[in-house]
């Protein structure tokens, strides 16, 4: 699984712009956490996990 930049970036604003201006309510951030959590459980978790981390490490510019 690749996760780009420019998904993440628009990402953030999106978050950003629904918590700012769509009026983002605690609960709908709490579901958003839980859903979250649950996702970390799949098998899916590991693959997640090294996309951040290549993004991370791609970011920081360390290389393995």
């Amino acid at each position: 699984m690749v996760v780009s930049v420019p998904l993440v970036a628009i990402l953030g604003v999106v978050v950003y712009v629904a918590w700012r201006y769509m009026g983002l309510r605690v609960w709908q951030a709490v579901l958003c956490l839980l859903f979250g959590f649950l996702l970390a459980a799949t098998t899916a978790a590991p693959s997640i996990q090294s996309a951040l981390t290549a993004v991370v490490r791609w970011l920081s510019g360390s290389h393995p």
